[in-house]
């Protein structure tokens, strides 16, 4: 990973909202990560935790409060309309739920088409062909392009909204959460293809999700989010093989085990206490509340993040 040319910068990223009464809702609170060219970063954490904000903010649909998102040496936070414009081909967004984010009222050849038609790509005979192309790219056909997004599965959709993502030519695509709402048996045919389509069209993905195991299949490194901060950042494999911040550790405890036997000898990692609020945040460490290592230090000061080994970095007051 590391012989690969860094791709995206993101440099001390806040994303604070007003919710009235003088209080402030911390979403993303200084949180530092980059992209190489040609991988996928996985960002994990639980409901709440700030990763589909910290996600819609790296691609610029959400307006950065502080910090700079660097792409390709370029601040997109300070870009004017027609460069944004131009950022839009660059820059694509796989969403959550594949029927909400489709018009139920447009064709699928429309759907499709839609970015082909802003950007002025293509038009004519030479754009319906760009959309058979697309569908036959994500597992569909031709016929598909004339009906509605009623008329599909879950998984289907989710294609449909993949080929749309890529009509327009983009580098770098943030997925936000693609395969939570969809079947488990679909989930894994949907990663598979994302990965396939890595591999041919050269992508880099920002690859957000709840579900641990399918993360590591799919990202080369992987950023541990808790309550908008980056708690811990590393490969996929070094993650979960030697796990170090608490949160991480008792995220990685809860995963699933195929065999009986195996999941009875491991220890689950139960977290006590509640989540506390984002909004207006106490000092010190957002997860000391929660932490069965917690010291005096950790409810009075924020860590800072350490390079602990090489290539893993770790927020927490046990690493020095």
């Amino acid at each position: 990973m590391s012989s690969k040319e860094t791709f995206i910068q993101v440099k001390n990223l806040k994303k604070y909202f007003n919710v009235g009464h003088g209080a402030t809702l911390k979403a993303v609170d200084d949180v530092s990560f980059d992209i190489k060219k040609g991988e996928t970063l996985g960002l994990v954490g639980e409901s709440g935790c700030g990763k589909t904000t910290c996600g819609r903010t790296v691609v610029g649909l959400y307006d950065a409060t502080e910090g700079e998102v660097l792409f390709d040496g370029v601040n997109i936070h300070n870009l004017d309309r027609k460069e944004k414009k131009e950022f839009a081909r660059k820059a694509q967004i796989i969403f959550q739920d594949p029927y909400a984010s489709l018009n139920p009222r447009m064709t699928v050849g429309d759907i499709i088409g839609e970015g082909i038609d802003i950007h002025g790509l293509y038009t004519g005979q030479e754009r319906m062909e760009r959309i058979y192309h697309l569908l036959s790219l994500v597992g569909l056909n031709k016929e598909h392009a004339s009906r509605f997004p009623h008329e599909f599965s879950g998984g289907q959709r989710q294609r449909i909204g993949i080929a749309r993502a890529l009509a327009i030519e983009p580098q770098f695509i943030m997925c936000d959460e693609p395969i939570s709402a969809l079947d488990v048996s679909i989930q894994a045919q949907v990663v598979n293809l994302l990965i396939k389509l890595q591999k041919e069209l050269g992508l880099t993905y920002l690859f957000i999700a709840h579900d641990l195991s399918m993360v590591k299949h799919i990202s080369d490194r992987v950023g541990v989010m808790y309550l908008g901060k980056m708690v811990e950042l590393t490969t996929s494999q070094q993650l979960y093989a030697n796990p170090l911040h608490p949160y991480t550790q008792a995220l990685l405890s809860a995963i699933p085990v195929p065999d009986p036997e195996e999941g009875k000898k491991r220890q689950r990692i139960m977290l006590e206490g509640d989540i506390p609020s984002p909004i207006n945040p106490k000092p010190g460490c957002r997860f000391a509340g929660r932490c069965r290592y917690a010291k005096p230090e950790c409810f009075e000061q924020n860590p800072e993040t350490k390079e602990v080994q090489p290539g893993h970095f770790v927020a927490c007051h046990l690493y020095k």
